[in-house]
């Protein structure tokens, strides 16, 4: 028998007043503003659950049927449904498949007469928020739409909280309350007062270029442009042609002139990373620049007049690449004018709470999960690790830790393996031999190889670099690709 002719299937007698759920109180007395559709076939099921919703203060509408509901759908956003499963023309579960396609913020309710383990599992694994038999309980019915309505609400919070950290600007990005993040943040304010060059030294993944930004954006250039760089991506002729552009006709394919970043960043700030991997040649250009004030075109013979801030950053000892001949005296003088150097995360690991909570956050934005944080294991083991990748390595740790959660906290086994079987790296020590830093890179890019199986993406990514850097690491040390 059809459920909606079930006198079995329709809602229990409704009294003139119920008794209000908690949280929500009578029209007009901080009533939620929640939209909700009701959908059944069987109108007078329809009508009384509409009647008990509209007394909570909720915008209520009615579809007649999976056909009408689908067409509403369309048109409008609905915090909740609530929805018949069994229907002639499209069923609950249909109803239920079209708005997570299409509105998959909104929460779904299963309405039935007909409850059978099998219809439960299925509705659920097709991701309803609840599932309800007739007849229903008037108290349950309204305290399950409240804590769907609740949830919803509490999604779009998350995702305004990560809105606006995410458009905090300037010092408001840099995260974390060690000792040496206070004093970081305190530099950096100083820095931006000034317009002089700025050399920002850390290692690979400790967030330089954020540091580079924030400098810009509490300066007086923030409203100019901020453009970056990644002096080890390009060959020297790219290198150039990226930085000072080109005129019609410069080369073959130059089809009409274009800028070059110097140009495009004239009144903000041009952004060096890596500037340690700068060709020779390239650092003589950049160098006439700063003294100049100047450029020319790739192909051109026009002196262009700029002005540019330089801040650069590196992860090398470019006091050491001088003195060996591999970076110039002069150009390093005039970009190190005010020297910064960026902690690696191992050095502040009181900050990782903060990090993790505030990556957790970000994440909350792209995703459907609603994930309130990590459980004290996991965090436990978080503190624990030294992350060779640093920051970046600790974004993407808790980003593949939230797509491997199954509950509302992430836990121990959501975590990936290297953090949960901590395999400590140690060099080879032959007697009272001291390894330079060569070799103990060569050592422990060879060692990480080792462990991924000489994935080269994968140990880009552990060690914080591309794999532009990688390949070129990997020559200099003669480390076999296979």
């Amino acid at each position: 028998m059809p459920e909606h002719n079930s006198e079995e299937g329709r809602i229990m007698h409704v009294p003139e007043r119920e008794p209000t759920v908690p949280g929500h109180g009578e029209p007009g007395e901080g009533a939620p503003a929640g939209k909700v559709l009701v959908v059944d076939d069987d109108r007078v099921n329809l009508k009384n659950v509409s009647r008990i919703l509209k007394k909570d203060g909720y915008d209520v509408y009615m579809a007649a049927g999976g056909k009408e509901a689908v067409a509403k759908i369309e048109r409008n956003s609905f915090d909740v449904v609530l929805t018949d499963l069994v229907m002639e023309d499209i069923d609950g579960l249909q109803v239920l498949g079209f708005v997570k396609e299409h509105a998959p913020d909104t929460e779904v309710i299963i309405l039935t007469g007909y409850a059978t383990v099998s219809s439960a599992i299925e509705a659920m694994k097709k991701g309803a928020y609840h599932y309800l038999q007739k007849p229903l309980r008037m108290d349950e019915l309204r305290c399950v739409v409240a804590h769907a309505f609740e949830k919803n609400c509490l999604r779009r919070q998350l995702r305004t909280l990560v809105s606006q950290r995410e458009e905090a600007r300037g010092i408001d990005q840099i995260i974390g309350r060690s000792a040496s993040i206070v004093a970081l943040k305190k530099m950096i304010l100083h820095a931006a007062a000034t317009d002089s060059n700025v050399l920002i030294s850390g290692e690979s993944g400790t967030g330089k270029e954020l540091v580079a930004r924030a400098i810009h954006q509490e300066s007086r250039r923030a409203e100019k442009q901020f453009q970056a760089i990644n002096c080890g991506s390009f060959s020297e002729e790219l290198l150039a042609n990226e930085l000072f552009g080109h005129e019609k006709e410069a080369y073959t394919g130059a089809v009409s002139s274009r800028r070059g970043l110097l140009e495009a960043a004239d009144g903000g700030t041009l952004f060096f990373d890596e500037i340690g991997d700068m060709p020779p040649a390239m650092q003589a250009k950049l160098l006439r620049v700063i003294q100049e004030r100047e450029l020319i075109r790739v192909g051109g013979t026009r002196p262009i007049p700029i002005d540019v801030r330089i801040i650069a950053a590196t992860n090398k000892d470019l006091k050491r690449a001088v003195e060996s001949g591999l970076f110039r005296k002069d150009l390093y003088y005039r970009i190190a004018v005010v020297l910064f150097h960026v902690p690696s995360l191992a050095d502040r690991k009181e900050d990782i709470p903060l990090l993790a909570n505030h990556f957790l956050q970000k994440i909350q934005k792209r995703s459907y999960k609603l994930l309130r944080g990590f459980d004290p294991e996991a965090m436990e083991l978080m503190e624990r690790y030294d992350y060779p990748g640093n920051v970046r390595e600790l974004e993407n740790i808790v980003e593949r830790a939230a797509a491997f959660a199954t509950g509302e906290t992430i836990r121990a086994e959501d975590l990936p393996p290297d953090i949960k079987h901590m395999e400590v790296f140690s060099f080879h020590k032959e007697g009272s031999h001291f390894h330079t830093l060569q070799e103990m890179e060569k050592e422990y890019i060879d060692w990480v190889m080792k462990r991924v199986g000489r994935n080269k993406s994968r140990v880009a990514r552990i060690l914080g670099i591309d794999r532009v850097s990688l390949y070129r690491k990997m020559k200099k040390h003669q480390i076999a690709e296979e």
